[in-house]
């Protein structure tokens, strides 16, 4: 655990046909980002590929690709270079779907980002024997130049 702490705000929209996942870890990657996070997102897709949380790391299988138009309700999480995203996606009939992201997130018409950075920290991943998933490790920038 780290904090409090100052934050930057950053703005981003991505176009009909992009991909979601790669604009942001591009994204991520041109500005130097050490610890970015999705604050909100609207806009829609047209298709995705999402793990549900049945999976666990021993059974990873619990995976849909979605192929329809979806708005975005919520996508929230934190961007390194293991992103760790969940979307909320709505159908036409407002019925919703939501997930960790794998790949795939196709913009439709629009997604309209807000990335926020924490200054001083550094977001990365290391396995964690009791999940069975690489989780984030939050560590002091300062700590990291020692």
């Amino acid at each position: 655990m780290a904090g409090p702490g100052a934050f930057s705000v950053y703005a981003l929209r991505l176009g009909p046909g992009e991909d979601i996942l790669t604009s942001l870890l591009k994204f991520v990657e041109d500005k130097k980002l050490k610890a970015p996070f999705v604050m909100t997102c609207v806009g829609s897709i047209t298709k995705a590929t999402l793990r549900l949380a049945n999976a666990a790391a021993s059974n990873t299988n619990q995976i849909i690709h979605l192929n329809e138009r979806f708005e975005i309700v919520s996508l929230v999480g934190t961007l390194n270079k293991a992103p760790h995203l969940h979307i909320c996606l709505s159908d036409k009939d407002g019925k919703t779907v939501g997930g960790h992201v794998i790949s795939d997130v196709e913009v439709f018409t629009t997604a309209e980002i807000v990335i926020g950075e924490c200054t001083g920290l550094q977001f990365t991943r290391e396995m964690d024997e009791r999940t069975g998933f690489p989780e984030l490790v939050i560590s002091s920038c300062s700590e990291n130049a020692l």
